[in-house]
């Protein structure tokens, strides 16, 4: 489709737009226009968390940047905490259809404004047709920041190909890009986004522990997962009713099994410290799962030092994290969230939670992953008291960890300008 067909097709044409790239007209490289399209759900503290995450690396590594925010996903709540942590950043919505046509005449005008459109931190190239919209609009670059990508089409594989810079978050996704012939030196590592998380919640936090008599340095945290989300309970989706019977079956016949071994730790951790379990969420579903496999069951006399937190936004629970002794957690996200606050976290992998959990390995973090078909409870609970032993080098492991992942946003961002105008 040529450019004045696609802006035609969206209504939105506007008379005598330049169509011409606005990186001609830079005088300094680093003060790029650039649209960010992210935000996923709302229903995943570690996707919203994707969001903030890249603005800061944006923000703090190209600081004469403007940025404009495409967000796919149009919750208050989580529009209200991103204007509150970047002012900066203007915030637009709109949609792409499948006929490829953009509902929102002002994303045309950014379409014109913008230097480079960036995709954000994700599970997948999630905002794929939010990248071919911005491909029929213009030739003006694009560029992909620490996603995985698992599987190629070939649809997939002429966007990638065109990108200016495919930054994963694991290195497992690159063999993949690799495999379809993708590669180059603007195809690199860089680590999730949400590992850059700078949003907070203290006063939430502070009262949530004061109610709770959770004392800073002396409780963990702990979050439960089944094998696989139950997004057909959740959201519209358009699952078979074989995948949809797949699935309810798989984490029936898994769940008890998987918890028990967080439950061993939980166990451990109060017997031996006499100190008390926070159990929390990463999604929404998780709150409606946590007495049947991760409280009910548990001895009596081990109760009484289990609290527990409803849903929350990722503020708090960066605020929350930093103050815990560590994290235990079979979602991907709320160690990456704790560790980007200083605190050490144990990522008790499960195999149908793709290949992102590479990245930990990619760290330097194998020690903290405990993957569930290979691990018992007693490895992670002996782990978890080895580092009660031991937390100084913990902290240090950490820190080590979040000075590397630094030094990697850094390198990446700062390769944009020169990739970009190639």
């Amino acid at each position: 489709m040529i450019r004045r067909e696609f802006l035609k097709k969206t209504g939105h044409y506007v008379a005598g737009m330049s169509l011409v790239s606005n990186l001609e007209l830079l005088k300094n490289k680093e003060e790029l226009k650039i649209l960010v399209v992210s935000g996923w759900q709302d229903i995943n503290i570690g996707d919203i968390a994707h969001t903030p995450g890249l603005l800061h690396i944006l923000q703090s590594f190209l600081p004469k940047a403007e940025i404009v925010l495409w967000k796919k996903s149009a919750g208050v709540e989580v529009g209200n905490l991103i204007k509150s942590a970047f002012p900066k950043v203007n915030i637009v919505y709109g949609a792409v259809d499948s006929a490829g046509k953009v509902d929102n005449p002002e994303i045309i005008e950014k379409f014109r404004w913008a230097d480079i459109l960036i995709h954000g931190s994700g599970p997948s190239v999630v905002g794929r047709d939010n990248l071919k919209a911005w491909s029929d609009y213009s030739d003006k670059p694009y560029g992909i920041f620490g996603v995985t990508i698992q599987d190629i089409d070939e649809a997939l594989r002429r966007l990638l190909s065109k990108a200016s810079f495919i930054y994963t978050r694991e290195t497992a996704s690159l063999k993949v890009l690799e495999k379809k012939g993708l590669k180059g030196e603007h195809i690199q590592f860089a680590p999730d986004a949400t590992f850059y998380l700078n949003l907070v919640d203290e006063e939430k936090a502070t009262e949530f522990l004061r109610i709770n008599q959770l004392e800073e340095g002396k409780f963990i945290c702990v979050i439960p997962r089944l094998r696989f989300t139950p997004y057909h309970k959740l959201r519209k989706v358009n699952w078979t009713k074989e995948h949809i019977e797949m699935v309810e079956r798989v984490n029936a016949e898994t769940k008890e099994r998987d918890h028990a071994k967080l439950r061993m730790a939980m166990i451990s951790w109060v017997e031996k410290t006499g100190q008390k379990v926070l159990v929390c969420p990463e999604m929404t579903y998780q709150v409606d799962i946590m007495d049947e496999l991760l409280i009910n069951p548990l001895p009596e006399q081990i109760k009484p030092h289990i609290v527990k937190r409803g849903y929350w936004m990722p503020g708090e629970a960066a605020s929350i994290y930093r103050r815990a002794h560590t994290i235990i957690s079979c979602e991907c996200h709320s160690p990456i969230i704790a560790l980007a606050n200083g605190t050490p976290a144990f990522y008790v992998r499960q195999p149908t939670d793709t290949i992102k959990g590479q990245m930990y390995y990619d760290l330097g973090l194998s020690d903290w992953v405990f993957e569930i078909e290979e691990r018992s409870g007693m490895d992670i609970s002996n782990s978890l008291m080895q580092m009660v032993e031991s937390y100084p080098d913990a902290k240090g492991m950490v820190k080590k960890t979040n000075d590397k992942i630094q030094d990697t946003y850094s390198q990446r961002v700062q390769r944009i300008p020169e990739l970009i105008a190639r």
